[in-house]
């Protein structure tokens, strides 16, 4: 994409671009009850990071648009001026059948979504980067995008990500897929959308040191051939492959000595009812200012999901990621 267009201004062309499409993904977990809070009437310019922090992302997954039947906006986040960096909105999913990509189970042009791509562009507009996540727990995505079949799915993920301007892409892989196959999707991106286009990885923890993968391939590897081209690891510290009540989990994939603090995002999970794993948020915050200060290059916090972010939950989602962002600056 040559120059970059905002997810705002192009939302317009985007029913027609992508009418042939669909949308599917992983099904959102359940969350407790309630809406989202109104926000302020117009969103505000967020403040600079304290010197020296400027690598500590604070990054939150952004796939309920919809709870109870009520919109969840996003825009609280920069109104509130709360230091979100990049939003992952998601999940996208590429079907069986060629052109079919769907996005929690509609397609991405639906008019349910129209407020949506225009506040993401809203928050671009503001500098938070917007990423889409590719993949996730529904399975099928990397198989069909894998050295076989690529020439047949990768063209219309293409379009998608043109269409609505995302900023990059978070590459979920939870389904096996060879080395060769997601270096190539990670070759293909960079060359249609140039060397500033965002790729991201969410790999569980034990995979950044030397333990199980839910990937297929080796992040080791992966690392050694592409580690330039990846921004950063989205880690899953949470549902069982990990825990943030402590820095032991990050602490050990530092001591293993391949991936450098900044590329390793802490990740976690910002309500009880989404995994096991959840972790109060201040004892968090502990965790997280405790890093800040043990790795000056350390990468930031992720949080899944935005809708139901505790403390303030579901009327106030945005809270997480200001105290987060405060813990680490």
């Amino acid at each position: 994409m040559s120059p970059k267009q905002s997810l705002g201004r192009i939302t317009a062309i985007a029913s027609t671009a992508l009418l042939a499409g669909t949308l599917a993904l992983a099904a959102p977990l359940a969350a407790n009850a309630g809406q989202a809070a109104q926000a302020p009437a117009a969103a505000t310019q967020q403040s600079a990071p304290a010197e020296g922090t400027e690598n500590r992302r604070t990054v939150l997954y952004y796939q309920t648009q919809y709870h109870e039947g009520a919109y969840v906006s996003p825009l609280p986040m920069v109104q509130r001026q709360t230091g979100l960096t990049d939003l992952i909105v998601g999940a996208i999913h590429v079907n069986e059948t060629p052109g079919e990509i769907r996005l929690n189970d509609d397609l991405p042009a639906d008019a349910k979504f129209d407020t949506m791509w225009d506040e993401l562009g809203t928050m671009q507009d503001h500098g938070v980067d917007v990423i889409g996540m590719l993949g996730g727990a529904a399975r099928g995505t990397f198989d069909r995008l894998d050295l076989d079949t690529f020439d047949t799915y990768y063209p219309h993920l293409r379009d998608l990500v043109e269409t609505y301007g995302l900023d990059g892409l978070d590459l979920d892989v939870e389904e096996d897929m060879s080395l060769p196959g997601v270096i190539n999707l990670i070759d293909q991106l960079k060359a249609d959308f140039g060397e500033d286009f965002i790729i991201t990885l969410a790999p569980v923890a034990t995979a950044l040191k030397g333990g199980t993968s839910i990937s297929g391939f080796n992040y080791d590897e992966l690392y050694a051939a592409r580690g330039a081209d990846i921004e950063w690891f989205n880690t899953q510290f949470y549902c069982g492959w990990g825990t943030l009540e402590t820095t032991a989990g990050y602490d050990a994939i530092m001591e293993y000595g391949v991936y450098p603090a900044d590329k390793v995002v802490a990740g976690t999970i910002t309500d009880p009812s989404l995994c096991r794993g959840f972790v109060e948020v201040d004892t968090l915050a502990k965790t997280v200012n405790e890093l800040s200060n043990k790795y000056p290059g350390f990468g930031g916090v992720m949080g899944w999901e935005y809708f139901t972010s505790q403390p303030g939950g579901t009327e106030k989602p945005w809270k997480w990621a200001e105290i987060i962002t405060k813990a680490m600056r």
